[in-house]
């Protein structure tokens, strides 16, 4: 058993690595106290960094997604085993950004993690039929109006899609933002897993 009673698990971007998001643990430890912070790199190589799938060709191809299923469960059950939160998935937090938002996304909806938390920055549902398995994870969708990678109407059709199926979502379209994590979104989002993890 951890010595932590709760886990934020980082994922990160395409071409981007763990490290780059754990300046955001940093800034958010003293509001989440006994919390552990874990931000592995994506399984995938890519010419920047790391990826979660391979965006060659269609980047947002929902067969790419769901080949990219066993990899992203491996790293992360690695990540739950070694901070002893094996037992304890209600106790977990994913905060996904961009491409590591849509693995986040697919993996609460596909019903293969039912984890206490999602907060996705800049992410998309890719189309599938969403499993009520983990219908109880709230979700968070933080998305900058003005991104021009991801548009922030998929997390507006993602809210609707979760919502929908049972899910407990929040939406946050922010006015003048692109297509990264702004100080407010930031802010959101540590209220948010105060709620519901702490």
């Amino acid at each position: 058993m951890s010595s932590r009673d709760h886990l934020v698990i980082f994922l990160h971007g395409i071409g981007a690595s763990g490290a780059q998001l754990m300046p955001l643990a940093s800034s958010w430890r003293a509001s989440l106290p006994n919390t552990g912070f874990a931000a592995p790199d994506a399984p995938m190589h890519h010419w920047r960094g790391h990826q979660w799938f391979s965006t060659e060709g269609n980047p947002l191809d929902p067969v790419r997604i769901r080949s990219a299923r066993e990899a992203f469960d491996e790293v992360v059950d690695d990540v739950v085993q070694r901070e002893g939160f094996a037992g304890g998935h209600d106790e977990i937090a994913f905060v996904g950004v961009s491409q590591g938002a849509i693995v986040a996304l697919d993996a609460v909806a596909s019903g293969r993690w039912k984890v206490g938390a999602l907060v996705s920055f800049a992410g998309l549902l890719a189309p599938q039929s969403i499993s009520p398995a983990s219908r109880s994870t709230p979700i968070l969708l933080v998305h900058g109006q003005a991104d021009t990678t991801i548009p922030a109407a998929a997390s507006t059709l993602a809210a609707a899609q979760l919502g929908a199926a049972g899910f407990r979502v929040e939406l946050d379209v922010e006015p003048g933002v692109g297509h990264t994590i702004s100080s407010t979104g930031a802010q959101k989002a540590l209220y948010f897993l105060q709620k519901f993890l702490v």
